[in-house]
């Protein structure tokens, strides 16, 4: 695991965007990140990802959606408003 990027034990649900919220640090920078429920679906495998259990899912797969995240931060993949999306 690269130190370089940090993620907290910390996520939320925005029922605005449909998708999962979890913070990244990297050189004392916050970035924001987010998976969006087809990619939960994908990752996890399972079908039934919706709103009600998708914290759940991300919990199950955290460390495989971080390492997806690390490596957009690395590339620099930032979308226009300066977050990661999954």
């Amino acid at each position: 695991m690269n130190q370089s990027v940090i993620f907290p034990d910390i996520q939320s649900w925005c029922d605005d965007t449909q998708k999962v919220c979890f913070p990244a640090q990297q050189s004392g920078n916050l970035i924001e990140c987010f998976i969006s429920l087809p990619a939960l679906k994908k990752i996890s495998g399972q079908s039934t990802v919706d709103s009600n259990n998708a914290l759940d899912v991300f919990v199950q797969y955290r460390f495989d959606i971080e390492e997806i995240a690390e490596s957009e931060i690395e590339n620099d993949h930032y979308n226009e408003q300066g977050y990661i999306e999954i």
